[in-house]
């Protein structure tokens, strides 16, 4: 398919208003998609690669604005692109702006541009191979690599085709298409009923391969599909609930710890483990003692769902940033294995011995967890109707030094990435948010090369933009304002004095007081003295609290 029908399309899409509309011209995308079908259902999303894979394109935007700077011609700087863009507010328009294709020298020809520069009938294969080989870049010279690739793109592409090359690369594809209506578009596209298409997206993660399948092998094809060991999927989620709550929706009620630790997916084929993320990052490295305790204990191919918690010599949980001391470590895992120690604590079964048990209700899932693994790594899960007994393991739980409670209907299927009533976790009545950083603030004195201040945002459904609630820097130490300026730098924007502001990457758990209403900050409140927790590693800014749960909590104060 070549990448100029993609980027009309693209651009047909991003015109449309109304959902229905939306999903019909991406059906038609992928009816015309041909042989690029696969790349076409991640390419409309944003994305690349699928959702599980390791690889990462792994750019920063100064690259992209570098590439986009050579590509126009040499009167034109990565700054000049950079202050374009704060002015526009979208790198698609930024690029579409440049005449490109006049830069057709032998950097181009490096990066596979070809002979024909400006429309030289750039294909949605060649995009991906060339994304696909940045991708892979590393070591010493990989930064001009990865700047001359892109160039040679950006070199071969008409305006249309460089507003979504831009818009692809930095993952801001902006034109209203999300995972459900890729998937309904699938599922009309090809003529296939939607609960099919949803069924194999859970399965598989891999809206590329679902789409092939659907138009190859239709709804038979689709059922075909099962969850694959070392293939993660996402993880199912809870809300927020009361022991009352689950009683009234439910005649019983399955409850159980609900642990201060890491959410892991642990994937044992027979002979090897892989322990990933909740964001499906593969973690393994980080955590070999749960590789060598899996190793020991299982004796069949298994997916399991569960918990890394750290813990003392005696024993007893860790506060949750310890855990995430291992997460992030990605050199002296023995070193940090020696100080910061953790167990597994799995609580669900998703798949043993070639069965898929999605569709099983929770008490039977546990039952197979039980089988697999010694106690001591499965968390316990009581059946109940009685709201005196979910009071005494609440009080256990916390007593035991974790966060609370999970509240779980026994007869429950497992619906990898959902949010649904089925299960609501109950947290003691303190209040903390997931917010996204935005920005920061040079520190001064000692602190003067750490960033020290950090600015917090929420996301806003309405304006479809982040809204800043305050800053914080109360609760963080030297040692983690180093951590935090290590973790942030790559994500910088753009800096003005002290002030810099920064791509939408990283999430902060932050604890306060209150919440006020307030003019100073975009989102109409503001937090009365926050408080630093920690870093959610395992969240995407996709996850964090939106600007909605911040209302809730404000009128319910």
């Amino acid at each position: 398919m070549q990448f100029e029908a993609f980027a009309a399309a693209a651009a047909d899409i991003e015109a449309e208003a109304a959902d229905t509309d939306i999903v019909a011209r991406v059906a038609d995308l992928f009816r015309e998609a041909g042989p690029a079908l696969p790349i076409v259902a991640r390419f409309v999303q944003g994305r690349v690669f699928p959702a599980y894979s390791e690889t990462k394109l792994d750019i920063g935007p100064n690259y992209c604005y570098e590439a986009i700077a050579r590509a126009a011609g040499q009167n034109v700087s990565a700054d000049d692109v950079e202050t374009r863009l704060a002015d526009v507010g979208d790198i698609g328009e930024v690029a579409a702006s440049y005449d490109f294709g006049g830069q057709r020298g032998l950097g181009a020809f490096g990066a596979g541009a070809g002979s024909g520069g400006n429309g030289d009938d750039l294909t949605v294969e060649e995009v991906y191979e060339e994304l696909e080989s940045l991708a892979g870049a590393e070591g010493s010279g990989s930064q001009d690599e990865k700047i001359t690739v892109l160039f040679g793109l950006f070199n071969r592409c008409s305006s249309q085709e460089a507003r979504y090359l831009a818009r692809l690369v930095l993952s801001e594809m902006r034109i209203g298409v999300g995972e459900g209506a890729v998937r309904d578009a699938i599922a009309q596209a090809f003529d296939i009923p939607v609960e099919s298409v949803e069924r194999a997206l859970q399965v598989t993660n891999d809206y590329g391969l679902v789409a092939e399948v659907a138009r190859e092998e239709g709804e038979d094809g689709l059922d075909d599909l099962h969850l694959e060991v070392g293939r993660p999927v996402q993880a199912m989620l809870a809300q927020a609930g009361t022991a009352a709550d689950a009683l009234e929706e439910w005649d019983e009620v399955g409850v159980e710890w609900k642990y201060d630790g890491a959410r892991v997916q642990v994937h044992f084929d027979g002979e090897s483990v892989g322990v990933y993320s909740r964001n499906m990052e593969d973690v393994t490295a980080a955590l070999p003692e749960v590789v060598e305790y899996i190793e020991a204990h299982l004796d069949e191919p298994a997916i399991l769902d569960g918990e890394v918690v750290a813990v003392d010599d005696e024993g007893e949980p860790l506060p949750f940033q310890e855990i995430l001391r291992r997460f992030r470590r990605k050199h002296e895992v023995e070193r940090m294995r020696e100080e910061v120690k953790v167990e597994l604590r799995a609580f669900d079964c998703l798949h043993v011995s070639g069965e898929d048990l999605l569709d099983a209700p929770l008490v039977e899932r546990h039952n197979r967890l039980a089988d697999l693994l010694p106690a001591e790594a499965v968390s316990e899960l009581t059946v109940t109707d009685d709201a005196e007994e979910i009071a005494r393991i609440e009080d256990a739980a916390l007593e035991a030094g974790h966060e609370g409670i999970m509240l779980k209907n026994p007869e429950s299927t497992y619906s990898p990435g959902k949010r649904g009533k089925n299960w609501l976790k109950r947290k003691p009545d303190v209040e903390t948010l997931d917010l996204v950083v935005t920005g920061a603030e040079w520190g001064e004195g000692r602190r003067a090369n750490f960033l020290g201040t950090f600015l917090l945002s929420a996301w806003d459904d309405d304006a479809e933009a982040y809204v800043t609630l305050g800053k914080v820097a109360t609760g963080i130490t030297d040692e983690q304002l180093a951590d935090l300026t290590e973790l942030l730098e790559p994500h910088i924007r753009s800096q003005d004095g002290q002030e810099v502001d920064l791509e939408s990457a990283v999430v902060f758990e932050v604890g306060y007081e209150e919440i006020q209403e307030s003019p100073t900050y975009s989102s109409g409140y503001a937090l009365r003295f926050p408080r630093f927790l920690g870093v959610r590693d395992d969240k995407d800014p996709d996850d964090a609290d939106t600007l909605e749960r911040v209302e809730r909590l404000a009128e319910s104060q």
